[in-house]
């Protein structure tokens, strides 16, 4: 990590303690502390164990993707990839640093950028696709729900939808037609042809251009082996459930008496679409909001409800942060020369 990536993570660690004092300000201590004395730290430890196997299954995702490409590349080469892009997409706004990190930790393992940008691309288009599969049937089961008790944060979760529905939407337009992408990106920077520097409208033009030929090769080879696509696809949904299923445990913690499962994955898929439209990383200030907003059904003290949005900050996104700085340390068993 260099210097800025150390002053964002310890930003981030800062605000994050601030948020975490902010809404236990109300509470009294001897309450904070019964609460941590009546935990079920059985089905606490299940919450950590779920997240681990989520990441557990990513590892398995860059693996199967590269491992028939290049025999000497291991499973722990291919987790140290998860780990580390958990560390840069807390960091970085929008998660914008988990993709340059990964191709990072796989130069380190002596995979070259083309291939390791085609199968990070193959990755990104996956998952994108399976977390727009998760929250149209969490949306379709769902709305009604929400729309009932959330009122305005109903609104949020549909932005949220759109977002991710045109990102997948945009991919599968450069794979399957390619023209007519280029066209439309064209279109959308005729404002900047009319109104701007005609050297600033081609440099936007040209790389443009480059960015969608480049993004269109690497998708031949998505299109060449379905089989490998299904593959990583069940891997990557595998991969979602454990991690959408972590506050199932962490009410069970709390003693809450039979959650409905279901009702809480759905919950916790609204919750991730929420966080990815705010700029901050990790969605902070949002993340927690909605979190308390959403989950305040299961939980009818406010103090059971702060104590589980701390936990499920702790466990979804402290503890994959931690684990990251750890692979970050590790030195790969393979390296480029």
């Amino acid at each position: 990590m260099n210097r800025k990536n150390k002053w964002s993570l310890f930003a981030i660690v800062c605000i994050g303690l601030a948020i975490f004092a902010y809404s236990l300000k109300d509470i009294p201590f001897h309450v904070i502390r019964n609460e941590v004395a009546e935990l079920k730290w059985g089905w606490l430890a299940a919450a950590f164990l779920c997240m681990v196997i989520s990441l557990l299954f990513e590892g398995l995702v860059v693996y199967v993707l590269l491992h028939k490409q290049k025999p000497s590349f291991n499973f722990r080469a291919a987790l140290r990839v998860p780990l580390i892009e958990q560390l840069f997409n807390g960091i970085t706004p929008f998660q914008s640093g988990g993709q340059p990190a990964q191709l990072f930790a796989l130069l380190q393992s002596g995979i070259d950028v083309g291939r390791a940008s085609s199968s990070m691309l193959m990755k990104f288009v996956v998952y994108q696709a399976m977390i727009v599969v998760c929250f149209v049937i969490s949306l379709l089961a769902q709305f009604h729900f929400l729309a009932a008790k959330l009122h305005a944060l109903a609104l949020l979760v549909i932005f949220g939808f759109l977002v991710h529905f045109f990102v997948i939407t945009g991919l599968l337009l450069i794979m399957y037609w390619h023209s007519l992408t280029k066209k439309l990106v064209n279109f959308g920077l005729w404002p900047v042809k009319r109104w701007g520097k005609k050297a600033t409208y081609e440099h936007y033009q040209t790389v443009a251009d480059e960015k969608i030929d480049n993004f269109y090769q690497e998708s031949l080879r998505l299109k060449k082996d379905p089989r490998l696509l299904i593959k990583i696809g069940l891997l990557t949904l595998c991969q979602l459930f454990f991690y959408y299923v972590i506050p199932y445990f962490i009410l069970l913690a709390l003693h809450v008496s039979r959650p409905n499962i279901f009702l809480v994955l759905g919950m916790h898929i609204l919750i991730v679409m929420i966080i990815s439209l705010f700029p901050l990383p990790g969605g902070m200030g949002g993340a927690e909001f909605s979190f308390s907003v959403i989950f305040s059904t299961f939980l009818t003290q406010n103090s059971k409800v702060v104590f589980a949005m701390v936990l499920w900050r702790l466990i979804t996104y402290y503890f994959g942060m931690a684990l990251g700085m750890g692979a970050l340390a590790v030195k790969p068993q393979q390296k480029k020369r």
